[in-house]
């Protein structure tokens, strides 16, 4: 079964206070709902148009997993929590393995 990820690329902080807010709530929404972290802030090198800002990876053992943690009730509390604190691009995709490729990107 294909793994499932959430991947959030902050675009902007405008409210630490209200990260931090979030950041507490949404541990509990991920943690019980399957969830490991996999990446967390740390150095970040953007390349064609991304942006050198926070990055999250977490993991879930399915992609239903993924979405259900994302959809869950104390998630959507971290999301109340988060408001407008945050600029950012959220999106659940699902992990497949594949061979190598020669149309890589």
């Amino acid at each position: 079964m294909p793994k499932g990820y959430w991947v959030s690329v902050y675009r902007t902080i405008s409210d630490p206070e209200k990260l931090a807010a979030y950041n507490k709530l949404a541990r509990l929404a991920v943690e019980p709902g399957g969830g490991r972290t996999l990446v967390r802030g740390g150095q970040v090198v953007a390349y064609d148009a991304g942006i050198a800002e926070r990055v999250v990876l977490v993991e879930f053992d399915s992609f239903e997993q993924a979405v259900a943690a994302r959809e869950s009730a104390a998630y959507q509390e971290a999301l109340v929590a988060l408001s407008d604190g945050v600029e950012r691009d959220f999106r659940i995709v699902e992990g497949r393995l594949t061979e190598v490729q020669s149309d890589l990107h």
